[in-house]
């Protein structure tokens, strides 16, 4: 047995049709859980389809925009999502960026890690006073719960409200979802130093202030892999991976990860190019130490090997990102080398 559970699916093009295959496949080669993402697709209305086609994975939102939605929306899309899954349903949200919440979604944004905070908390008592029948009564600076009729509460849900993950990247997030949520979900432009020095202490420090016990909060990371057969084969998939880590490096949100790399002239040069629209030139910019520190690179059995020495005994949930198309046998090998 592997020492975490390893989830499916993450794939950004998923189309309804796809998932219920997609979902059904997962269960069926013996995965622990589903992942919906949510870039053209509602990730919950993805789930809620993948939830009749499975019987035992858990499925995750890995994830849904939280600040897209007001917390009672969310929180009754997951409770009929956990009502339709019999229990199996975990709910990852992230704060996405200012420029899409405020353009794209027309919503308000404003200190995303105090928001997503009291966001997380509205949920938790809007799902209370669901499973009990007391009134709700949660006033916050950013929401105000504080209308709740029978005529409207679904009552009590008998698999009870599903655990909330929140994705982090910056230490105020890790932070956050220390002290209010059930696990960390981590972005994929991330490396091992990056997690040991400044993701996983922000997430402990959110623990030790809200007094909770160790091991309370989960962390789920996509463990970027680079796979080839033989020498050309990775020299292809190193160049897409190279590609798809210099376009993460000139986003001015995931700078802190080059910064404690010395890598910020990189991202800066980088981000110019990106600006130009001259994507081409961007990937010969990644250097084979960021090319290593990003991505797990060789063949299946290395690949396996470099995912349990980076996260054995820090995940508890294993994902698969990569910037090739990986066969669903390649996965299915993947995962049999870690079991």
């Amino acid at each position: 047995m592997s020492a975490f559970r390893i989830d499916a699916g993450g794939d950004t093009d998923v189309s309804p049709a796809d998932v219920l295959t997609g979902a059904a496949s997962a269960e069926s080669d013996g995965f622990d859980g589903y992942i919906a993402t949510e870039t053209t697709h509602d990730a919950l209305m993805l789930l809620t389809l993948a939830s009749t086609a499975t019987q035992r994975i858990d499925l995750l939102s890995g994830i849904a925009v939280a600040f897209a939605r007001s917390p009672m929306v969310t929180a009754l899309a997951a409770n009929d999502l956990q009502l339709a899954s019999s229990g199996r349903f975990q709910l990852g949200l992230g704060s996405q960026v200012k420029a899409h919440i405020e353009r794209r979604f027309s919503m308000p944004w404003s200190r995303p890690a105090a928001r997503m905070r009291e966001y997380v908390e509205a949920l938790r008592a809007i799902w209370s006073s669901w499973q009990t029948g007391e009134p709700l009564r949660f006033t916050g600076e950013f929401y105000q719960h504080t209308l709740m009729t029978p005529f409207f509460s679904p009552g009590p849900n008998p698999f009870g409200p599903p655990p909330v993950w929140v994705a982090a990247v910056g230490e105020q997030m890790a932070t956050t979802a220390g002290a209010v949520a059930d696990g960390v979900i981590c972005h994929v432009f991330t490396t091992a130093r990056y997690l040991s020095e400044v993701t996983l202490p922000a997430v402990q420090r959110g623990m030790t202030a809200a007094g909770r016990a160790p091991g309370s909060v989960g962390l789920a990371i996509p463990a970027f892999v680079t796979i080839g057969r033989d020498q050309r084969e990775l020299d292809a998939a190193s160049a897409q991976t190279r590609a798809r880590i210099a376009f993460y490096a000139s986003t001015p949100a995931y700078r802190p990860v080059l910064e404690l790399h010395g890598w910020e002239e990189i991202g800066d040069a980088l981000n110019v190019l990106s600006r130009r629209g001259d994507w081409a030139a961007m990937g010969p910019l990644v250097t084979d130490e960021m090319l290593h520190a990003f991505s797990i690179v060789g063949d299946v059995d290395a690949v396996a090997a470099g995912i349990r020495e980076r996260f054995e005994g820090v995940a508890t949930r294993i994902s698969f990102y990569s910037a090739q198309e990986l066969e669903p046998a390649v996965l299915r090998e993947l995962m049999a080398r870690l079991r």
